[in-house]
């Protein structure tokens, strides 16, 4: 049990250096630099804050890094709950890390295209418009990821219900939450003001407390005796 105990905690880290880098990466540093309806204000804030922007493409590489770890120790710590259900998980997850890692090309384009330009300042309209488009290819990378950012939460939160050491309502909220990311790309995708929407907010809360709330009670708490049935190969 100490042994198990140990995974759900490394588990634990894994999540929350997932939830950090992932929140410097899709929310923080963007919203520091980019000004989708103001393209010469984007062009120069990256121009005066690469560094930033360079940081944002690490924070990127960190939190696709660690979200694979953590699909990994999380198969090991739940694959006994339910083996069915834990590659499910573990495939729905790694899927999207393929995605998410070619999609960071896009910043890398946006790197390259300042540096020949040689640049110090904006007023270049035809840099601009290519700088937007790489950046709106990269928004659009990571909506579609959403797919399978919400996919891996249905058969998670299905294992976290079952397991019988994690509390069963944050399994609910993971389940919940795979129909908040899919409402959320169906909505931005169908309708581009559904993200303002009040609906729009209340879809992705259920996602935001079941994996903050996982993760918290997995550092915080680890795992009680659980007996696992054996697996008949």
């Amino acid at each position: 049990m100490k042994s198990i105990n140990k995974t759900a905690r490394i588990a634990g880290v894994l999540y929350l250096v997932l939830v950090v880098f992932g929140i410097l990466n899709l929310l923080y540093i963007p919203s520091k630099l980019i000004v989708w309806d103001d393209e010469t204000q984007t062009l120069q804030n990256i121009i005066d804050s690469e560094m930033l922007f360079r940081l944002g493409v690490v924070c990127g590489v960190i939190t696709f890094l660690s979200f694979i770890a953590l699909v990994l120790v999380l198969y090991k710590l739940l694959y006994k709950v339910n083996k069915n259900h834990a590659i499910f998980m573990a495939v729905f997850a790694l899927v999207s890390v393929p995605i998410s890692f070619v999609n960071i090309l896009s910043k890398f384009s946006v790197l390259t295209l300042i540096e020949h330009t040689g640049l110090l300042h904006g007023g270049d309209l035809e840099l601009e418009k290519e700088v937007m488009l790489q950046l709106h290819a990269y928004n659009n990378g990571i909506e579609l990821s959403q797919i399978f950012w919400g996919l891996w939460l249905l058969p998670f939160g299905y294992l976290v219900f079952k397991s019988e050491f994690l509390p069963k309502i944050l399994g609910i909220f993971l389940m919940l939450g795979c129909f908040g990311y899919l409402i959320t790309f169906f909505g931005n995708f169908l309708s581009p003001d559904f993200y303002k929407t009040t609906f729009a907010t209340i879809a992705g809360l259920p996602a935001s407390i079941g994996e903050l709330g996982t993760c918290l009670w997995l550092i915080i708490m680890g795992t009680r005796p659980l007996k696992f049935k054996k697996i008949q190969l």
